[in-house]
């Protein structure tokens, strides 16, 4: 079966409302995986969607299988709330972006290091954000556009944090909308 019918027959993929199409990521592994027939036995969307997050799972012929974690994006406003509530804000950008301003009580460790006119990832944000943060925390995930936030919340849920959101928009949006800021 081909795999445009396939994926046309079959909603693998929930709708995804992020100016960074999350879900071109996720369908192009989801083809790959298709156009090998000999090591995709079945794949599977699960319906399973904690607060957080959504899980695409494919299960190979051997049994294991490979999960792709894709975080939830919030707006600015329902983050501003969740931040009442008591969850935490962690701040990907790097440390001149959030020294220029930040979300009131927001944490920075950057995901990503200006390395000549570009960036590069950060290789210890993973270990970084361990030592600050524990696996159950409720993390909300913001940056400047929303971009290296939803990077950073997919590898965080990859990794095993198990209530990351990203904030939709990012930093700009937070501006834009009126909401506290410090310096």
């Amino acid at each position: 079966m081909a795999v445009a019918s396939l994926l046309s027959r079959f909603s693998l993929i929930p709708p995804l409302a992020h100016p960074f199409h999350r879900a071109v990521s996720i369908q192009s592994k989801l083809i790959s995986a298709l156009d090998q027939p000999w090591r995709v036995k079945s794949v599977a969307a699960a319906a399973v969607r904690p607060a957080s997050l959504s899980l695409v799972q494919f299960i190979a012929t051997d049994g294991g299988t490979e999960a792709i974690s894709v975080p939830r994006s919030v707006s600015v406003l329902v983050a501003h709330e969740l931040l009442q509530a008591g969850h935490r804000c962690l701040d990907v950008r790097t440390m001149d972006e959030f020294n220029a301003g930040h979300v009131v009580g927001a944490m920075n460790i950057p995901y990503m290091f200006k390395a000549g006119s570009g960036l590069a990832k950060n290789p210890e944000f993973l270990k970084d954000v361990s030592s600050m943060f524990k696996k159950d925390d409720e993390i909300i995930v913001g940056c400047q556009s929303g971009r290296r936030s939803l990077m950073a919340a997919a590898d965080l849920s990859s990794a095993g944090f198990t209530a990351v959101v990203d904030i939709a928009g990012g930093y700009s949006a937070w501006v834009e909308t009126g909401l506290p800021t410090e310096q």
